[in-house]
């Protein structure tokens, strides 16, 4: 969606994790086994010594002419690792770090402990069930660089635009036209608290506000009034309200409306400098960024700041093979990347073709929802689902962990949706158990427990 600058400013968090998987067959990822050994990693600084994790870390070259090189962090599972699928993690933002968020604060084995002294092993961890890679992508984010004067230069849409469901519609497009021993073998994807067509996933967050009492009865007749969220741009007061609407959320986390938020003095770690129009404010830019690196409330709302200072260490990035060209010395490492976030295109309004071109290739696609995530809620989620007009195959019903309700889902005609009771914009770090029964579920293309099971 379009919109005016105030509002443009707000949508700093539009895909801030936006989950994407693609399972794919092992044999895709061959490398000659001397440079798999030198990419492995042994014990990271301040990791267990037990149980043993298999991983590996360093750089995919995918540009050799202009050096453009992506970090990775890979996992083998933990039992028959060749036998299990491989699960590829990419974390939005846009330019949000993979490595930090997904591997190291939701799903991977090895989470960065409080303060960011070390590592703690991750008993709900994803690769019990399949192989994990988690790539930093673009160029810019993270460890990521290239070997131009700039770390942006020469990134436009074409490059970043590569999310899911953008990037299974790329894998499958270019499947076409290679034999099938050369193809990628994409079976599907899975997206969670998906930012996906602007006119349902804003209304879905205006109705959310309101239905929890987050803004006032005025202020929600105000959007409705000022706000058609079919139109790209949208009006200046329709950008006015919404700012407003941002603004009831300072004080409270609009990725977990019911977990509480992180209380020191900045709300995050040291902020990366970050570019801004000419009628930004300085104030108004690192607020907005604050906004993006406190996106995870779950057990601890500061956990943002541990995984920066961790991953800042010279002696883990050492370890993780990881800046070892030196080519990223004159910037931190930092959680999201706003120089990415502020040249990326964000005029694309809605990807619901996609899914339905997905969903006639026969890809297996599941989406999945936080139900108390604010930004980018279970309501608007619902509504761009249905609006794909797949026939329903099962109808709502509860799924169970422990014999408690873990959730809700929905099955149609080629895309499974369903809720995780209790969980916010990052469900693995909110709800990590009820997490790896839905990945568990997805990957064996079973339908999710009901009650006893």
């Amino acid at each position: 969606m379009a919109c005016s600058t105030a509002a443009r400013r707000h949508r700093r968090p539009l895909f801030t994790i936006l989950v994407a998987l693609s399972l794919l067959q092992v044999s895709a990822m061959i490398v000659p086994l001397d440079e798999q050994e030198g990419d492995r990693v042994g014990l990271l600084p301040g990791q267990p010594r037990s149980p043993a994790v298999s991983q590996f870390s360093g750089y995919v070259t995918v540009n050799e002419r202009s050096g453009r090189a992506l970090f990775y962090w890979f996992f083998e599972a933990q039992t028959s690792p060749a036998e299990k699928p491989l699960v590829l993690w990419l974390n939005g933002g846009p330019g949000c770090s993979s490595v930090g968020y997904g591997a190291a604060s939701e799903l991977g084995p090895l989470l960065v402990n409080s303060n960011g002294t070390g590592l703690e092993f991750n008993k709900f961890a994803w690769n019990k069930e399949a192989n994990l890679l988690f790539l930093e992508s673009p160029v810019g984010v993270g460890f990521s660089y290239t070997n131009t004067s700039s770390d942006l230069e020469n990134l436009d849409d074409r490059f970043v635009g590569h999310y899911v469901p953008q990037l299974a519609e790329v894998v499958y497009e270019h499947n076409k036209h290679l034999e099938a021993k050369q193809r990628i073998h994409l079976k599907g994807f899975i997206a969670g608290n998906a930012e996906t067509d602007d006119y349902y996933d804003y209304t879905g967050m205006v109705e959310f506000a309101w239905s929890h009492t987050v803004i006032s009865d005025q202020l929600y007749e105000r959007v409705k009034t000022a706000c058609d969220f079919r139109l790209s741009p949208t009006s200046t007061e329709c950008g006015h309200v919404m700012d407003l609407l941002y603004h009831t959320y300072d004080e409270i986390d609009i990725y977990n409306v019911y977990a509480p938020k992180c209380n020191t003095d900045d709300g995050s770690a040291p902020l990366p400098s970050s570019s801004s129009s000419a009628d930004d404010s300085s104030a108004s830019s690192k607020q907005q960024s604050k906004r993006r690196l406190r996106m995870y409330s779950g057990y601890d709302p500061c956990y943002s700041s541990y995984v920066e200072t961790y991953f800042n260490r010279m002696d883990v990035q050492k370890s993780l093979h990881a800046n070892t060209s030196g080519r990223i010395r004159d910037r931190r490492w930092s959680l999201c990347s706003d120089p990415v976030f502020d040249i990326y295109d964000m005029e694309v309004f809605s990807v619901l073709p996609i899914y339905s071109k997905l969903v006639k290739a026969g890809l297996k696609i599941w989406v999945y929802s936080g139900d108390v995530d604010g930004r980018v809620p279970v309501i608007g989620s619902r509504y761009w689902v249905e609006a794909l007009g797949l026939p329903i195959k099962s109808q709502w019903q509860p799924w169970y962990l422990k014999d408690q309700v873990a959730g809700r889902y929905v099955e149609y005609e080629g895309l499974t949706m369903a809720t995780v009771r209790g969980a916010g914009h990052a469900v693995p770090q909110d709800k990590p158990a009820e997490a790896l029964v839905l990945i568990k579920a997805f990957l064996s293309g079973t339908q999710l427990p009901a009650k006893n099971n």
